[in-house]
Order: structure tokens, then C-alpha cells, then sequence
């Protein structure tokens, strides 16, 4: 079979982001690519004669050992060449695999199996090793770079926004708190369903027609099959194993990936020119744009948001395989191939947000600056709010109509809101009043600055950080 640059191959994903993106495309090559898939394949086909020889009480180390060596070393080349012959790849796999083992061996290779039995077993099977020892892996290592953010600015004075306004402050790490367990949940769950994903080997239409012929326990042939790849059968099989359990998966992994979509989304616009609050690592000989040599775009993140773009679409694909005519019909042959580029462009994805949350740096001086000049016109304005919570809970009726028209004179005067709240002494003394009730420290220099106005944005950002690490670091634990 020829080879050829991988210039001049088709798709972004086996040039430009098998360049940029090498550690993920070496690791996932290794279980969704066409190789890996023709192996996967023939791994199932040598479990299947370990079944049949397990249950004839025939199985020993060496049969094992043997059958195992020849489907990791099956060449795809032949398989393919075969399947010119044939035009039917499982076919054109058993035919390959039987010129492989030994001639006893021969007449159990494939026996009782129809191609889904093959296929949807190798596909869980691809599907659970590339989400453990690949997905995953860049997914924690993403969460732990946003809860090291988040512990680390958990005090950093920020101003919250929201409709793309300034409301109340918070922290830098409250904002990337969010993410943090957003993110965090979505990956347990994806966790969780890789080890759900289910085999059959229940012939034709699933109802053990054909194991029927072999053995008197069809089940307990498929059990046997299963458990040699680590999987548990399906528990109802047509041609096909159900196909929501890999629905499932694919779903929250679409799930992880706006997850991660919005959080690009949010650092680009924070390195907006006008907000300038973070900065993604530029190198010394990156160029940010081909005319303008000053400029340091968000590219990284942009590259995110667009790789999202291009991949999230998909899902309706996803949700059209689900359903097949009868026991089965080909509708999904084609489209299910694809799956293989989402989970590539996904965990590329996460890769490239992983690389840039590791090199993310805070402008302090911005986000302060920022939130002291928030409020519109009226410097010191975001805190208007607890001005008008603390007079209501003095008893005024009427504190946010009080509160309205003092931001009006400190806009007209030119005054920070704080200095024009202390002129109007009656709200003033209720407002300090209740500060003094709540406990709160220096109650007379608490509106001089925002940041005093903060809830419990510092201490949920570490608790959180603190959280999903300990999560991260007990779901590796289950990876290895």
C-alpha cells in the first residue's frame, strides 16, 4: 500500500493538529486509528477462540498467549488487500486471521459470531481504552491547571459581569472556580460511563441463533467472550449492542467540550485591549499578527472556540445512529467512523485549553483598576448594591430608589460613590449600623474599595480548588 506526506492527507487532523497537537495524536492513534481499529478487531476475533476453547476445557497459557500475538501483530495492509477480494472487511479479517493460527485452531476463528459481534465489541473496547488512557489523562490535567488558578487568585479582586456589564465584585478565582466544577462533574461522569460501555456476541439478529448451535449456554459463551476484553455483554443485543451506552459517552464528552468552549470564550474576551485583565504565554519568536507587529492575539483560545465549532455539530450525528431499522440495517457504517475525528478534534481541544490555562497569568493592576472604575460614570458604583440591601434591612422601604439617586449626584459631581453616600448622614448611619451587626471589620472604610464586597467568592474558590483536586487525584488512581 502506498505512502504518502501526511501533507497530503485530507484532514486537518493528520497534518496540522498531528504537528501541533503531537501528544494527544500519538496517543490517540494508538487506539482509534485504522490500524487500531483493524486490531481491535482482531483482538476480539482471538478472544472469541479463547471463549470457545475455555468452554471446551481446552484453553492454556501458550493457546492464549499465541492467539493474543497474532492479533497485535496483524498487518492492516493485508486485511485490506483481502478485503478487495472479499468487499467485506470482517470477512476479509477472519480470512487473514486463519492463515495466522495453527489449522486446529482455524475452524474457531470467528464461529458463531456475525461482523457486529466483532465490531461493536472492538468499538467499546476502543472507545474505553482511548477515553481512560488518553481522554482523560488531558482532561485532569486541564481541571488541575484551573484549580491551581483558582487557590491562587482566590483573593484577587475582580469585577463581575454579567449581560457583558459590570455588576458586583467578585474574584479571579470565583470566575475560574466556575469552570472548575462545571468541569470537574463532567469529567467523573465521563469517567464513569467509559466503564459502562458493553460487547455481545449474539449472532445476527441477538437471539443466540447461532452460539445456540455450539454450546447449551449461548450466554455463558458471550460472558466468556466479553470478560477476555474486560467488558460486560450488553444487556439486550439485536445485531447491534444498544447503542446508548456509547451515545451516552459521546454525549457528555460534547458536554465537557462547551464546558471548555465557554471557559475559551471568557479568557479571550478578558484579553480584550479595553479589559486586559489575563494574558495567554507568548513566545519570544511568536508573531501575533502578519502586518501589525505589536499585536499578541488570543489565538489559543480562539483556536478552542473554533475547534468546538467544527465538532460539536456532530452530536446529531450521534443521535442518528441511535436508531437502525429492525435488528439492523447500514445506516450508520459510514457515519460511525467519524466518531474517531470528534474524539480526536475533542481531545485536541482540551489539550490546547490545557496549555493555555497552564501559561495564564493575571494582570492584577487591570483587574484592580477595572473594578475601581466599574459602576458606569460612577467611580466606586458597583457598590450600590449592598448600600441598598444593608438600608433595606434597617427598615427603609424605599433604599433602592435612596441608593439610585445617590449614584445620580455622584455622576453629576464627579464624586466616587462612597464620598457622596457619607454627605446624606441618615442612610449613612442606618447603612453603618448594619455593617456593625453583621460584625464586619473597619465598617466606615468598607465602601472605599469594591473588593471589600466579595461574599464568599474567595472562600468557595478554594474550597472548590481543594474539592475536584482531591477528585482528580483519586480518579487517576482509578486509571492506572
Amino acid at each position: 500500500m502506498d505512502t504518502r506526506s501526511i501533507f497530503e492527507n485530507i484532514s486537518p487532523v493528520d497534518h496540522r493538529y498531528s504537528l501541533s497537537e503531537s501528544e494527544s495524536f500519538k496517543g490517540l492513534s494508538s487506539y482509534i486509528s485504522e490500524e487500531a481499529s483493524i486490531r481491535s478487531c482482531a483482538k476480539c476475533e482471538a478472544a472469541l477462540v479463547k471463549a470457545h476453547l475455555k468452554m471446551r476445557g481446552e484453553l492454556t497459557d501458550e493457546k492464549a498467549a499465541l492467539l493474543d500475538n497474532v492479533a497485535a501483530a496483524i498487518d492492516p495492509e493485508e486485511v485490506y488487500r483481502e478485503e478487495e477480494k472479499t468487499k467485506h472487511n470482517i470477512r476479509a479479517l477472519v480470512n487473514v486471521l486463519k492463515t495466522k493460527v495453527p489449522a486446529d485452531l482455524g475452524p474457531l476463528v470467528h464461529l458463531g459470531a456475525t461482523s457486529v459481534d466483532i465490531l461493536d465489541t472492538a468499538l467499546s473496547c476502543r472507545m474505553r481504552d482511548v477515553t481512560r488512557y488518553v481522554v482523560l489523562p488531558q482532561l485532569v490535567a486541564l481541571e488541575e491547571a484551573l484549580c491551581a488558578i483558582a487557590d491562587r487568585e482566590c483573593e484577587t479582586p475582580q469585577v463581575g459581569r454579567t449581560h457583558g456589564q459590570h455588576a458586583v465584585p467578585i474574584t479571579f478565582g470565583w470566575s475560574v472556580a466556575e469552570f472548575v466544577s462545571r468541569l470537574g462533574k463532567s469529567i467523573q461522569r465521563i469517567e464513569e460511563l467509559s466503564r459502562q460501555l458493553k460487547g455481545k456476541l449474539a449472532g445476527p439478529v441477538g437471539s443466540y441463533n447461532g452460539p445456540s448451535m455450539i454450546v447449551k449456554d449461548p450466554e455463558e459463551l458471550e460472558r466468556t467472550y466479553v470478560q477476555f476484553l474486560g467488558l460486560d455483554p450488553s444487556e439486550y443485543s439485536n445485531q447491534l449492542v444498544e447503542p446508548e451506552y456509547l451515545l451516552r459517552l459521546l454525549l457528555e464528552f460534547n458536554v465537557a467540550f462547551g464546558i471548555i468552549a465557554n471557559l475559551a470564550d471568557d479568557l479571550r474576551n478578558l484579553q480584550r485591549s479595553e479589559i486586559g485583565e489575563v494574558f495567554e504565554y507568548f513566545a519570544s519568536t511568536q508573531v501575533g499578527s502578519s502586518t501589525m507587529p505589536q499585536k499578541r492575539n488570543p489565538w489559543n483560545s480562539e483556536h478552542v472556540k473554533s475547534l468546538w465549532k467544527a465538532m460539536s455539530p456532530r452530536v446529531i450525528t450521534f443521535y442518528m445512529d441511535q436508531i437502525s431499522e429492525h435488528q439492523r440495517d447500514l445506516t450508520n457504517s459510514a457515519s460511525q467512523r467519524f466518531i474517531a475525528d470528534y474524539v480526536a478534534g475533542f481531545t485536541m481541544a482540551v489539550e490546547r485549553m490545557k496549555t493555555v490555562v497552564s501559561g495564564l497569568q493575571a494582570d492584577r493592576e487591570s483587574m484592580a483598576r477595572n473594578l475601581m472604575n466599574a459602576g458606569g460614570k460612577v467611580k466606586g458604583g458597583v457598590l450600590a448594591e449592598p448600600a441598598y440591601i444593608l438600608l433595606g434591612e434597617a427598615g427603609v422601604n424605599d433604599g433602592h430608589e435612596v441608593i439610585r439617586k445617590i449614584t445620580l449626584e455622584a455622576e453629576q459631581s464627579g464624586k466616587t460613590f462612597f464620598e457622596v453616600l457619607k454627605t446624606h448622614t441618615e442612610a449613612w448611619a442606618k447603612i453603618r449600623g448594619q455593617l456593625e451587626k453583621l460584625g464586619i471589620e473597619n465598617p466606615d472604610s468598607f465602601f472605599e474599595h469594591p473588593s471589600n464586597y466579595r461574599g464568599l467568592a474567595a472562600t468557595k474558590s478554594k474550597r472548590l480548588a481543594q474539592k475536584y483536586s482531591a477528585a482528580m487525584a483519586e480518579l487517576k488512581g482509578k486509571l492506572n
